[in-house]
């Protein structure tokens, strides 16, 4: 396949784009698909470049193929998983930096976007805790493409070999075996999971990458006559639709899906323009001098640019839109001198193109030193010991009027141990992920008890089953955990799992659990808004629905015979709590924040008040006066930025008893 000087602009006009989105330039708020026009240009070469060689010899040397993709990503890839790995220890908490750990080790073997998914990450989210490898879930998923792909057309060789025919229509059944059923997938997925697994997952993208092929398949190898009125309309439109998505797409909208067609579309469009005998005014200014540069830099500055953003983040906080673009234009220094100093001499040398088998080596070789580093991440010694169970009394310390804490020597749990201390209820697999269809029975306490209490609700309700399961097991009551993360119990449309999850757990309410107590609690904040008429609303234009529909949905529980009580929506920290405390054990007045009363909060109150069910709210206990303490009574109280760690939860179950009587009473005959 010739050089195509276009083809690097749509590198330069990708990239820009991305760019522009992670500076949080307000008005271009779906950079994103910038990642969508790179996906179709690889697919579009790589294709093409095995389909040459395919005619050209009758096969694929898979070996001298993984050694040019080894020589062309791999060094420059390894060099900022080096730099990143340094520049967290010297930045970021060892809490923290355990976790980028993980992500530096997944990036080196190109999973991480799966590990992301599984983390549920939400890649647009403006926060402080997004990883500094967060831009690698790209170079992962083109990977996991560039692993599988070469093999895939080798069966299509195979193939052609065996039945006879048409070699291109034999390449043409690996594309469309791999584009329908990956379109078909992401297209159902998007309302049906979370949404960072739909735009995580390689199996949503594939077809993007194969749209590309498709077309490397379908262009002569000689130019194209065009008529100058069409080609301008295919290279004006592709250029501005590509560009409009930038502006038009939002966070909230599902995707890829089908939505993901108009970016990918436009880059077809945009490439089929680019192969006429006469260019057209847009085609010449992405084969331009500027675009030649930047789509020349482009693997090399989108490499560099996050860290930089997220190491500048966690230097001097959240910063100035303009700031972030000062950011990323001084990550020009390190993609340039990287671009001209390891990237392309390895990628042009002579000696290492004669030798695939040792580039390969190479290749692991630098992977496994990445790896070594990213293992030095996690061996700083704990400064805070894990304090005993009896020298925990968490909430209890609010209830005694002592004074809070303004040290952590001991503490449960430590801060790097916090993100797994659940609880019981969790370990269990008793908050479903939304790939899961139902609720499992979850029953914990005096089993078979005739007292059930049933717990209802996302993550913000297991955050109070460790307090439950000990007033279950104390009072002789059967707890019953119905949850689901990432959705509203609310009576909306929001994704076709959850609404079905919702309408199933409520039935099973009234048919089957009977419960005497229905204990419930939500999050009143979500990723995406509801749909409505077909339509995603943004979040704000949401919340009156989700006012209503948790209403709607409190009746009818409260139509029951059991006894309902909602517990209000705790504060959220600005900031990862156990990071703060582990670099602050001796200032735990810098990891405290006040409780704004966010009146987004209280929407689930009012829900509760219009279905004339009981209220109970956290905040005394969490937020003394108004101010919410990282530590109470020993206890670290959030393992993130608004989960209860299971040790403070269970310190409430006193105060939470006296919330609700219903649990403490005893039996009639007892």
């Amino acid at each position: 396949m010739a050089f195509r000087r276009d083809i690097q602009g749509i590198r330069a006009l990708g990239l820009l784009i991305v760019f522009l989105t992670h500076a949080e330039i307000e008005a271009i708020s779906g950079g994103f698909v910038g990642l969508d026009a790179f996906f179709v240009l690889s697919g579009f070469l790589i294709t093409g470049l095995l389909a040459d060689e395919i005619e050209r010899t009758g096969t694929i040397s898979l070996i001298k193929f993984y050694a040019r993709r080894v020589r062309r990503l791999l060094p420059l890839a390894m060099l900022v998983l080096v730099v990143v790995t340094v520049g967290s220890a010297l930045i970021f908490s060892p809490v923290r930096n355990d976790v980028i750990a993980g992500d530096v080790i997944a990036a080196a073997l190109y999973f991480v976007n799966w590990r992301f998914a599984a983390q549920s990450v939400d890649y647009f989210a403006p926060e402080s805790l997004e990883s500094p490898l967060q831009h690698f879930w790209s170079l992962s998923v083109e990977e996991q493409y560039y692993l599988i792909w070469p093999a895939l057309l080798l069966v299509a060789v195979a193939w052609w070999r065996w039945r006879g025919g048409s070699l291109r229509a034999c390449l043409w059944m690996a594309v469309i075996a791999t584009a329908v059923p990956s379109f078909i997938y992401s297209a159902f997925i998007v309302d049906t999971s979370t949404a960072s697994y739909s735009y995580f997952s390689t199996l949503t993208r594939i077809w993007e990458f194969s749209l590309g092929g498709a077309l490397a398949l379908t262009l002569p190898k000689r130019k194209l006559i065009i008529p100058g009125p069409v080609n301008a309309a295919l290279a004006w439109g592709g250029v501005g639709v590509l560009v409009a998505t930038a502006f038009i797409y939002t966070p909230e909208l599902p995707y890829p899906g089908v939505a993901a067609l108009a970016p990918t579309l436009a880059t077809v469009a945009i490439l089929v323009a680019g192969s006429a005998t006469v260019l057209t005014r847009p085609t010449r200014i992405l084969s331009s001098g500027p675009c030649q540069y930047i789509g020349d830099l482009s693997y090399a500055w989108y490499l560099w640019h996050w860290p930089a953003l997220i190491f500048a983040r966690g230097i001097y906080g959240d910063m100035s839109d303009l700031a972030y673009l000062g950011v990323i234009a001084v990550s020009w220094v390190p993609a340039q001198l990287s671009h001209t100093y390891v990237e392309n001499p390895l990628r042009y040398s002579k000696p290492l193109a004669r030798a695939p088998r040792r580039v390969i080596g190479l290749g692991f070789a630098s992977m496994a030193a990445a790896l070594a580093l990213a293992a030095s991440l996690t061996a700083v010694q704990p400064t805070v010991q894990t304090a005993s169970a009896d020298e925990v009394i968490g909430a209890v310390a609010v209830e005694d009027g002592q004074p809070l804490q303004k040290r952590a020597r001991i503490l449960r749990p430590p801060p790097r141990q916090a993100d797994e201390d659940k609880g019981t209820v969790h370990a269990a697999g008793c908050l479903i992920d939304q790939t899961e269809a139902s609720s499992p029975g979850c029953r914990f306490g005096a089993v078979g008890s005739e007292r059930q209490v049933v717990l209802f609700g996302n993550s913000h309700a297991l955050h109070y089953a460790p307090a439950l399961l000990r007033l279950a097991e104390r009072h002789g009551w059967e707890l019953t955990a119905l949850m689901r993360a990432g959705c509203p119990i609310a009576d909306v449309s929001f994704a076709f799992r959850c609404d079905r999850w919702r309408e199933e757990t409520i039935q099973r309410i009234e048919r089957e659990e009977r419960p005497s107590l229905i204990v419930v609690a939500t999050t009143t904040e979500f990723r995406t808004g509801t749909i409505e008429g077909g339509e995603r609303l943004d979040l704000e234009a949401s919340r009156p629905a989700l006012r209503a529909g948790l209403a709607r949905t409190l009746e009818r529980l409260d139509s029951t015979s059991a006894t309902v009580v909602l517990i209000k929506d705790n504060a959220r920290s600005p900031q990862d709590v156990p990071g703060c405390v582990s670099e602050n054990p001796d200032d735990l007045e810098r990891c405290a924040f006040d409780d704004d009363r966010d009146p987004r909060r209280a929407q689930d109150a009012q829900a509760a008040e219009a279905a004339g069910v009981r209220v109970v709210d956290p905040a005394p206990m969490v937020c003394p006066e108004g101010r919410c303490p990282a530590v109470i009574g020993n206890a670290l109280v959030y393992r993130d930025d608004n989960h209860f760690t299971a040790a403070f939860s269970r310190t409430l179950a006193p105060w939470l008893g006296r919330q609700l009587p219903e649990l403490t009473r005893p039996t009639s005959n007892g």
